[in-house]
């Protein structure tokens, strides 16, 4: 059965890959982007929309409803990174990351779900990250606002349970995108030169992972699936074995050897 489906962040990446997967597949999709002049030639429908403006996201909202009469699956995949040390984290970047990563999610969530609370039905789907599941060096910013979307999910799942509204988490690993590019490095304050250079390191490692993903097609076909389902899974790990396993050692290992795995893998030692 086709359906209206709206994908933030979908000019490139993940976000891209997902919304034409879903066009394939036969549904009408909604992408978006802030700036639509970036996209050429996708295959969906395309519209203007930054999740960080209520007003934006009205506008967006309504013009859907206006053309379709109903939205039956949000994807929330718009986001972004910041990079930089934990311990002297700029308090304005904290609020930057957070306010694309989760409140981005949550302004989605509080303009959709009340459509499709009038005809009980719908599927809202949260990009979230494997950092969402575990913390990741001097991406402190990013897996906070990626556990965040994993605690909001959850209690939202609860709160809607007889609602016929279903509520999806996906987790990726490192898929190829604009991400490393895209991602803001935080200018190193601290004097400390060891700590210098185990930042430098880490978001080398982070970025060399990066390159080396997998294509994003593989959470397009995970959301065409997600869409066909009546009862979808609360959770779908999508990603290399080697990076999707760290969920599986977080919970059989004890908490330090697990942070030592991770720390050695980023290079800082």
């Amino acid at each position: 059965m086709s359906k209206v489906i709206l994908v933030t962040g979908a000019s490139s990446g993940i976000g891209l890959a997902s919304a034409t997967a879903l066009h394939n597949a036969g549904h009408t999709v909604y992408g978006t982007s802030r700036n639509i002049a970036k996209a050429k030639n996708v295959p969906f429908k395309l519209i203007e929309l930054d999740v960080t403006s209520d007003e934006s996201a009205d506008a967006a909202v309504a013009a859907i409803i206006k053309a379709e009469g109903k939205i039956d699956v949000l994807v929330n995949n718009a986001g972004n990174g910041i990079a930089g040390p934990a311990y002297a984290m700029p308090v304005d970047k904290a609020k930057q990351q957070f306010e694309v990563n989760f409140f981005g999610v949550v302004r989605m969530c509080s303009k959709v779900i009340p459509e499709m609370l009038k005809k009980n039905s719908g599927t809202v789907v949260n990009i979230s990250s494997l950092g969402g599941l575990f913390g990741l060096p001097y991406q402190s910013m990013y897996s906070a606002s990626k556990y965040a979307i994993e605690g909001y999910s959850e209690s939202m799942r609860m709160e809607l349970v007889k609602t016929g509204i279903k509520i999806v988490t996906i987790n990726p690993g490192d898929f190829k995108s604009d991400f490393s590019s895209n991602r803001e490095k935080i200018a190193f304050t601290v004097d400390n030169s060891a700590l210098k250079s185990q930042y430098d390191t880490a978001v080398a490692s982070m970025e060399k992972d990066e390159a080396a993903g997998a294509d994003p097609e593989a959470i397009g076909k995970q959301l065409v699936k997600i869409a066909a389902k009546s009862s979808p899974s609360h959770q779908y790990l999508v990603g290399a074995i080697g990076q999707t396993i760290a969920v599986t050692l977080k919970k059989a290992l004890p908490g330090g050897l697990f942070e030592k795995l991770m720390a050695d893998h980023y290079g800082i030692k």
